[in-house]
């Protein structure tokens, strides 16, 4: 194996093929696209490989920067384990960028045998043993876009202008405007993602249907509810609800109905999106689509999307940014967080957010 490295040898590298490895999960995928380019032009001649869980390689397909995506499944036997180790191993990769940190990716890193390996501070489960070079300031406590960026710090182009992106096809976007309501219509379509993968990080869909319906009344908001297909259970229930506070409310459910770039579409033609800390938060944060996000049991300054355009509501209990799938209080206190974080303050704050927005898009109309 190959002795540790320092930044300033990183600087006078010639790469010839690149692997990074980002499998999971979309809104840390979406996080590390702005990578891309900085690669690219630090490397122009490479060939950039990325691995990424079988379920999101469709958001990467027809990226201009990259020239293999190397989907891998998380429940997978011992030998395709082996073979894709072995596959990783025979690519003869020169560079390696482990930004997961884990086990899993502390293992692939292993097995590329690339004479770069690189890793980032916040590692877990022992991967850090499979770097001959850390990269500096990318702890756990750094906020997780910049965490990422940081290898464009250590590439010497942190300047760079961030870039998201995600090569939709005209089918995708044509797709999208055909399901939203017209343009011509002029009244904001407020797209809604209620799910996440923990339930600490679940606000309750009744308070969402509060918000949603407020957003009608005030700003006669077009509703399109998103998630997946084992989210449209709680998009129904949120249907149903909108329905019956605002009976006259245009209200579209498309859970479970699109790809991954389907669903960015559907967030590039929406105005704005109210939604818990989930990948399609940073989705649409990439895209340029203002979103007022809620934050209870993560933090909004580590976890949430830069940008002074968004609008972050976090909970103010003890527990708040604790970061545990599951609640650590008992009893009647359990979830407390949910119940603490006001609609009155999602409200307020989606509020801003589309008085500001729509505001601003005056005043260039004028």
């Amino acid at each position: 194996m190959s002795s540790q490295h320092t930044l300033s040898q990183l600087n006078q590298i010639e790469a010839k093929r690149i692997c990074l490895i980002k499998p999971s999960a979309l809104g840390d995928v979406v996080q590390t696209l702005p990578i891309l380019p900085v690669l690219r032009e630090r490397f122009p001649d490479s060939e950039i490989s990325w691995i990424i869980r079988d379920s999101f390689a469709n958001l990467l397909e027809g990226h201009p920067h990259i020239n293999h995506i190397i989907p891998f499944s998380r429940r997978s036997s011992a030998r395709y384990w082996w073979n894709f180790l072995k596959d990783l191993n025979q690519r003869k990769f020169d560079l390696v960028l482990d930004l997961q940190g884990l086990l899993r990716t502390g293992i692939m890193t292993t097995a590329t045998r690339a004479p770069w390996r690189i890793g980032i501070e916040a590692a877990r489960e022992g991967s850090h043993l499979a770097y001959n070079l850390t990269i500096p300031d990318t702890g756990r406590l750094v906020p997780a876009y910049l965490k990422y960026w940081r290898v464009a710090d250590a590439l010497g182009l942190g300047e760079t202008q961030r870039q998201t992106d995600i090569a939709l096809s005209k089918e995708d976007m044509n797709w999208a405007k055909s399901k939203l309501t017209p343009q011509e219509n002029r009244t904001p379509t407020l797209a809604i993602h209620a799910g996440a993968q923990w339930i600490t990080k679940r606000w309750p869909p009744e308070s969402f249907a509060a918000v949603g319906a407020k957003a009608i009344r005030h700003f006669r908001c077009n509703i399109v509810l998103v998630g997946t297909a084992d989210e449209r259970p709680l998009t129904n229930h949120i249907q149903q609800l909108l329905h019956k506070f605002v009976p006259t409310g245009n209200v579209l459910n498309l859970a479970g109905e699109t790809t991954l770039k389907q669903l960015a579409a559907v967030l590039i033609e929406s105005d704005f999106l109210l939604t818990n800390d989930s990948g399609p938060m940073h989705l649409a944060a990439g895209l340029g689509t203002p979103v007022t996000g809620i934050f209870t049991c993560t933090s909004s300054l580590r976890s949430g999307p830069p940008g002074e355009q968004h609008e972050l509501v976090s909970t103010n209990v003890d527990c708040a940014a604790s970061y545990q799938k599951r609640c650590p209080k008992r009893g009647p206190q359990n979830l407390c967080c949910m119940e603490e974080l006001e609609i009155g303050r999602v409200w307020q704050a989606l509020f801003r957010l589309i008085s500001r927005q729509t505001t601003q898009r005056t005043g260039k109309a004028a």
